[in-house]
């Protein structure tokens, strides 16, 4: 068959086969995160990306990776491990351990790898939001040709220091794509229960900025969007705004165990029929470019992964006592007279 899936798809069957693995491979990852956190071995909170991976996928498929930036809140764990993070160190993060992206101290909601062009992980709901403009500002102002990924939760998008970023950015032209993970939930608060417009892609518009909302959950439709954005944001040179609709088969974070307080099991269990893993692996086989078997191998070649990958995070050691005050503060104090 011709390596071009479909005309209008624009993808090859092994960029297709390399989408769904990275999709299941972010799935265990994050189960296997809830697990150490049931078992006590991660260290303060954690949010989940279940449901939502093709997000990450779609749009750091997208960029130049290593090149451009991305920043994003707590629910930041398949954003690192798409930009080329060692999953070990995620993992170790995550659990306290000074292996760990951070050295231990920041735990699942402050992953950090600027080598990689990631920036957060931050745990203040849309306190990030000008980080990412200042991130772009920065592009824009040493003349480079890059593109700032800037995630949010629908939740954060109404916080107020959100328009005053789209404010700066639509009359500076910023570089940024601001991209709302519309998971429909705020924690535990219904869309309709937070937004008095649940048409959150139209928070650009009132700051001239290009706004669209497109569905998240359909990794083939997703990635052609995410790639005609991301290419309108570096050749215009202008930011853009969008809301992607998922949803988060998860609670907020792992603690949550009471999801049918703000959702029904009905309402789950049709959302969780347009599971993006599921759609991706049923559109593979009827198409004939995977088999059954074949995608068989790829989840217990991926569980493999995932469980050497929590066995050498948890064997590698705690950060010393002594470090507690290490990064803290900075010893570079003025000379008296200076």
């Amino acid at each position: 068959m011709a390596n071009k899936v479909e005309e209008n798809s624009l993808l090859t069957t092994a960029e297709l086969e390399q989408y769904y693995r990275e999709m299941l491979f972010i799935r265990h990852f994050e189960e296997k995160c809830n697990v150490a956190y049931r078992q006590g071995k991660a260290g303060g909170y954690m949010h989940v990306y279940i449901g939502m991976e093709a997000l990450a996928v779609a749009f750091i498929n997208s960029i130049r990776k290593g090149h451009d930036y991305v920043i994003t809140a707590y629910r930041d764990h398949a954003h690192a491990l798409m930009l080329g993070t060692d999953p070990v160190a995620v993992m170790a993060e995550i659990m306290g351990r000074s292996a760990g992206t951070a050295g231990g101290k920041g735990g699942s909601m402050h992953i950090y790898d600027p080598k990689n062009g990631f920036y957060g992980g931050w745990g203040i709901v849309g306190g990030h939001i000008p980080l990412g403009a200042g991130l772009a500002f920065a592009a824009k102002y040493r003349g480079e040709d890059r593109v700032t990924l800037n995630f949010m939760g629908d939740g954060a998008s109404n916080q107020g220091v959100v328009f005053e970023t789209l404010n700066m950015s639509g009359l500076w032209d910023l570089p940024c794509l601001y991209i709302v993970e519309n998971n429909e939930f705020a924690m535990g608060t219904r869309l309709e229960y937070h937004a008095a417009d649940m048409e959150l892609w139209k928070r650009g518009q009132a700051f001239g900025i290009r706004s669209e909302r497109i569905d998240g959950m359909d990794i083939i439709e997703l990635k052609k969007n995410a790639q005609e954005a991301i290419d309108y944001v570096r050749n215009e040179g202008k930011p853009m705004w969008l809301e992607i609709m998922t949803y988060r088969f998860a609670g907020h974070g792992a603690a949550d165990n009471d999801r049918q307080l703000y959702r029904t099991k009905e309402e789950e269990q049709k959302n969780f029929e347009r599971d993006p893993v599921k759609r991706l692996a049923t559109y593979l086989i009827e198409n004939k470019i995977a088999t059954v078997e074949k995608l068989d191998a790829i989840d217990a070649d991926t569980h493999e992964q995932v469980e050497r990958i929590y066995e050498l995070a948890d064997a590698s050691p705690f950060p010393n006592k002594d470090e507690v005050y290490h990064n803290i503060y900075s010893d570079m104090t003025p000379e008296v007279g200076h």
